[in-house]
């Protein structure tokens, strides 16, 4: 039986729930990509326009604590929105934390003075990290498995974009408004965002309970803020053998020790202790927490430098970092693309740390009288070691975790790498208060200037150079120490990674998308990365699986006759009594042109009429099942490199959503694998398999 069938492709698009058109998937990514974009650039903005803010605020040395307090809440709240997002709904989650967001960066662009900012800074960093999981999670709710890794991509490379715009936009509102614009700013784009999210982002619970290890995230809370609160005040507001000091030290070690005895008995810890067994694992967490440290570092106090230093405007700091981030983002990209193409990757981290030691080194040799292209030079190299290190440490972790591990691996690196910034604008930022508080004071009577001025970048370059020298003198040895110190921390990666052991790479999750690996988080869910995988090996090999997958099954239809019979084992899902003209209408053909299609292939016995409404028969189902089960078989097969081996297949050829056979090996974890990889076969078949069929039919 051969039937000719004209379709539109791009009409037979997948089959979700709820079913989305090209245009209203657009529309739903642009929406979560500008609440990305929020909270993304939030992380650099203020960089540029920091020296204008202590200038009117007060409080240098808190200045660190304006980025440390967002990108700490940031981390934390991280930890918790994907379980939230679980229970309540990713949608209403992802508009409340646009809310949090916009109260945050209205009262930072109100505030009076820098602990208001600090405390609105963190509540913004909450809202940020809200944004930011829920966001990837969404893409995975509203986007077919094979297109989801290029817009994950498109995700990643907001990061890189904003690495750019932040500083530049910051400096721009600094010079030509007021700081205060850069937290303004985004009032009006978040409350696009709400009302964009409110119409086009569908509301889809995902029904599962996961269990919140709340002990967990509030240990790790302390310890972590106990650390950075003892690292910023030891030597500026307390001696470091003071009480305070010692007390937050041991405080933070017994909140951290409690940490590690609370994962080891959580049912679903936030990370789990288990992956520190792995050496992989242990040397790309460190070397990630050692890339945020030194990328956030230098991001905070370069613009300080140049403006202070330099006599560079707001703007142009923004503009003399640029140099710095093509370095980072050119090597990112190449060493990611080297290594998807060839599995080789122990390189990188190795030379990236040295770069990154070397780069350091140079900055600290800066002064007044260190020209612009050789800041520029300098800048690149430091640029180009930290994106040697960072493209590749998610796919390195990806390749050493088990299936239960793929999820709280991934984003364990993003956490590292979030805390490492955290930290590192922390530790920094308490060497150059160290710095200034020792040198300012006695550089503001040698000048004969007012406090005022000589904390004022603006100000202070409007003096002239002789007046001015003292200070700037004062504010070059400071910074000379900031980067000074920072070279022991690039060395410790340096040696870390001469520790990391090369491993092959699974055919299945090779490939890097451009744009991955720049502090995106991943959902902590095995099943999400899992699906993830599967969706790139779907865009690898295309249209032709579906030929190989077809023939493979066993089907005594031909391709047209399964177009047909699938279309009304997919409607039937959606409505239980499906018509030819529910078909024709989803197709977008007129009305009673697949009339005679589908009486030959109820006349053929894989169909029956009940009136308008098409049902399978027994044998039409049986056939379904066979095409199910090719799927099933040929999804496994693309993924045999890393999936453990077994006896069996993945399930039965009957019911898709089953568990499937529980083999061999592997007991309780093989069936984990086999129920998850069933439900993505299920979304395989809603969304890819009548694009496929369609083009093959139309070809």
């Amino acid at each position: 039986m051969t039937h000719e069938l004209a379709v539109r492709p791009e009409a037979a698009g997948p089959e979700t729930t709820p079913a989305l058109s090209r245009a209203q998937m657009n529309i739903i990514f642009a929406t979560i990509m500008l609440g990305m974009l929020l909270s993304a650039l939030d992380q650099t903005i203020v960089s540029t326009a920091l020296p204008t803010i202590v200038g009117d605020l007060g409080g240098a040395g808190h200045m660190s604590w304006v980025v440390t307090s967002y990108m700490l809440a940031e981390t934390i709240s991280t930890v918790l929105a994907g379980k939230f997002g679980d229970l309540y709904g990713r949608k209403m989650l992802f508009q409340i934390s646009v809310v949090v967001f916009i109260v945050g960066s209205l009262f930072c662009g109100l505030s009076q003075n820098m602990s208001m900012m600090i405390a609105f800074r963190a509540i913004q960093g909450i809202g940020a990290g809200g944004l930011m999981v829920t966001a990837t999670a969404l893409i995975g709710e509203v986007i077919p498995l094979r297109e989801r890794g290029k817009y994950q991509g498109a995700l990643g490379a907001v990061f890189g974009v904003t690495t750019v715009l932040g500083p530049l936009l910051g400096g721009l509102f600094t010079d030509h408004l007021s700081w205060r614009w850069a937290f303004y700013v985004n009032v009006p784009i978040a409350i696009i965002v709400i009302l964009m999210a409110a119409r086009t982002i569908p509301g889809i619970r995902t029904g599962s309970k996961p269990k919140i290890d709340y002990l967990g995230v509030l240990f790790v809370a302390l310890g972590s803020t106990g650390l950075i609160l003892a690292t910023s005040w030891g030597g500026t507001q307390y001696a470091w053998g003071s009480a305070t000091i010692i007390g937050l030290f041991a405080g933070s070690l017994i909140a951290l020790a409690i940490f590690v005895q609370v994962e080891l008995r959580a049912e679903e810890p936030i990370l789990p202790m288990r992956l520190f067994r792995g050496r992989v694992f242990t040397m790309a967490s460190l070397l990630s927490f050692i890339v945020g440290f030194g990328m956030m570092g230098s991001i905070t106090f370069l613009p300080t430098f140049m403006q202070f230093v330099g006599g560079a405007t707001a703007t142009s700091s923004g503009l003399r970092m640029l140099p710095m981030v093509i370095g980072l983002l050119l090597t990112a990209i190449a060493s990611g693309a080297y290594v998807g193409r060839t599995g080789k990757y122990r390189v990188f981290p190795i030379v990236g740390s040295a770069v990154m030691a070397v780069g350091l080194f140079l900055l600290s040799r800066l002064n007044q009288d260190t020209s612009v292209i050789v800041e520029t030079l300098y800048l690149f190299i430091l640029g180009a070691g930290i994106g040697l290190m960072m493209q590749i440490l998610t796919i390195i972790v990806q390749n050493t975790a088990d299936y239960a591990d793929l999820g709280t691996a991934t984003s364990g690196v993003t956490f590292f790498r979030t805390l490492g910034g955290a930290f590192g604008a922390a530790v920094l930022g308490t060497i150059y208060s160290n710095g200034i508080a020792d040198s300012l004071p006695a550089a503001i009577v040698a000048s004969g200037m007012s406090p005022e001025v000589a904390t004022n970048p603006i100000a202070l370059n409007a003096l002239p150079d002789t007046v001015a020298a003292p200070v700037v003198a004062a504010y070059a040895d400071a910074l000379h120490n900031v980067f000074l110190w920072a070279i022991p921390v690039a060395l410790l990666a340096f040696v870390a990674a001469l520790f990391l052991p090369q491993v092959a790479l699974r055919d299945g999750i090779r490939p890097a998308a451009t744009g991955e690996g720049f502090a995106v988080p991943e959902p902590p869910d095995a099943e999400a990365q899992l699906e993830k995988i599967v969706g790139e090996v779907l865009r690898r090999h295309g249209r032709a699986a579906a030929a190989s997958v077809l023939a493979a099954s066993g089907t005594a239809m031909d391709i047209p006759t399964i177009w047909g019979v699938l279309g009304v084992y997919l409607r039937e899902e959606i409505t239980s009594a499906p018509r030819v003209v529910d078909i024709e209408r989803r197709v977008g053909i007129p009305a009673g042109v697949l009339d005679s299609f589908y009486r030959d292939i109820v006349a053929a016995g894989y169909l029956r009429r009940d009136g308008e409404v098409l049902r399978l028969t027994d044998t039409g189902r049986a056939e379904v099942d066979l095409i199910i089960q090719a799927v099933r078989t040929w999804v496994r097969e693309q993924l045999a490199d890393w999936l453990p081996a077994k006896a069996g297949d993945v399930g039965g050829a009957g019911d898709v959503g089953g568990a499937g056979d529980v083999g061999d090996v592997g007991g309780v974890k093989d069936a984990q694998i086999d129920a998850a990889l069933d439900r993505i076969v299920v979304r395989i078949v809603r969304e890819d398999a009548l694009r496929d069929l369609t083009a093959l039919v139309s070809a």
